[in-house]
């Protein structure tokens, strides 16, 4: 089907520029802390949500409000649907693997038509080893519908997520990591359940076994089971086990509170509420509320205009997993807002946040400086808008910091 070959193609090309992506990202070690490449590559596990996204494609003259185009009844010529890989073990997991950084990607699908899709496109990249394949289960899948002008929105079927489970990642995978990365709770039911009983398992397991750990989030349905969940209690429970917290501000400000939430939607009106956000009204009060539960290392995407970025003091900081090496003179007590880069295009926003993660987590591991990682985060989330996807805007750190070096003009 033209479908499928359109995937093919776009898989076989990352295929093609992984080798460069490598080797060329590794070689940017050069501009980190030690001044040249580590003796001994830093292994990462990514884990948790994976699924299929399927992105209907509209037209570039589609025009009109979101009740002007999906209007009952109404027949819509559309382009070419992109298929792909979502999730964070995809995205974030995939984008650090085309930078160079030694994943392991651990998530669990169906045996169905979706799962062996997901797992050929990760077969692809090398990446399917650690993945789980449930017999009675379906496989996940997002239907994305990203009308131009129109922020996206996501039809999603959690799937074997939901039986994701901490006892889903064994003790010896854990044993070598310098990173555990996990995300999405939210859209996996026995991670939030019992006030988070299983992802604090799993977090205190990471951190005994030494690796650095990070956590990413989710967008929550508020009439779903997660949206019910008593998420600060979670947090407050888990986030002492993390080291690096990656939130979004719309997903921070759903689960930490709730009236600040409805009062942004308001303001904004039926846009994004990143439109409006002011930094000091609505974003630092809730970095008070995360460091106070035990945050070290903050990093909250807010959309288009950039990061926002706190740390904790030095003691906390050099806490952080001894495998990663990192500096807590240079990592302490900082707090900021890295703007984004102007993007060469804007196709869709899927995967940025993700794709943006996986930057700042890649450089980190390579010895860049706090400041440094901000720069080549809010640079891959740039690039990564460019396409319809999280991987084919992706570009190596070494190629994004000389762009960002030969002046890449800021929003």
């Amino acid at each position: 089907m033209p479908q499928e070959k359109a995937q093919s193609a776009l898989v076989e090309n990352e295929m093609e520029r992984l080798p460069e992506l490598c080797r060329r990202s590794r070689s940017s070690c050069a501009g980190g802390k030690s001044g040249k490449e580590t003796e001994m590559r830093k292994e990462v596990i990514v884990a948790g949500h994976i699924c299929l996204d399927i992105t209907p494609v509209f037209p570039p003259r589609t025009a009109g409000g979101i009740k002007e185009v999906l209007q009952p009844g109404k027949l819509i010529e559309m382009c070419p649907a992109d298929v792909h890989t979502g999730g964070v073990v995809a995205n974030t997991g995939l984008a650090m693997k085309l930078l160079g950084a030694d994943v392991r990607l651990m998530g669990k699908v169906g045996n169905d038509p979706f799962g062996e899709m997901v797992l050929d496109i990760l077969k692809k990249y090398g990446a399917q080893e650690g993945m789980l394949v449930a017999e009675d289960e379906a496989t996940s899948y997002s239907v994305i519908l990203a009308v131009p002008g129109v922020d996206r929105i996501f039809l999603h079927n959690p799937g074997t997520n939901n039986t994701f489970r901490a006892d889903d990642i064994p003790d010896e995978a854990l044993q070598n990591a310098a990173l555990f990365h996990f995300g999405y709770p939210p859209l996996m039911q026995s991670m939030y359940r019992q006030e988070g009983d299983e992802l604090l398992r799993l977090f205190r397991r990471a951190k005994k076994a030494g690796a650095a750990t990070s956590l990413d989030m989710a967008a929550v349905d508020p009439a779903s089971e997660a949206g019910q969940a008593d998420w600060k209690r979670i947090l407050e429970r888990v986030l002492p086990y993390v080291d690096f917290f990656l939130p979004s501000v719309e997903e921070l400000c759903f689960v930490l509170d709730r009236e600040r939430f409805a009062d942004l939607q308001s303001r904004a009106g039926g846009r994004d509420i990143t439109e409006i956000l002011d930094i000091d009204r609505d974003v630092k009060p809730l970095a008070d509320q995360c460091m106070a539960l035990g945050a070290k290392a903050l990093l909250i995407k807010c959309g288009a205009p950039g990061l926002y970025y706190r740390t904790a003091g030095a003691e906390q900081m050099q806490s952080v997993g001894a495998r990663v090496r990192l500096d807590a003179a240079d990592w302490a007590e900082r707090e900021g807002f890295e703007q984004s880069y102007k993007p060469e295009r804007v196709l869709s926003g899927t995967g940025a946040g993700d794709t943006c993660i996986a930057a700042f987590l890649t450089a980190m591991l390579d010895g860049y400086p706090l400041g440094k990682c901000l720069q080549l985060a809010a640079a891959a989330g740039a690039s990564c808008v460019a396409a319809y996807d999280a991987l084919s805007g992706l570009r190596p750190l070494a190629e994004l910091e000389e762009k960002i070096r030969s002046g890449w003009e800021k929003i």
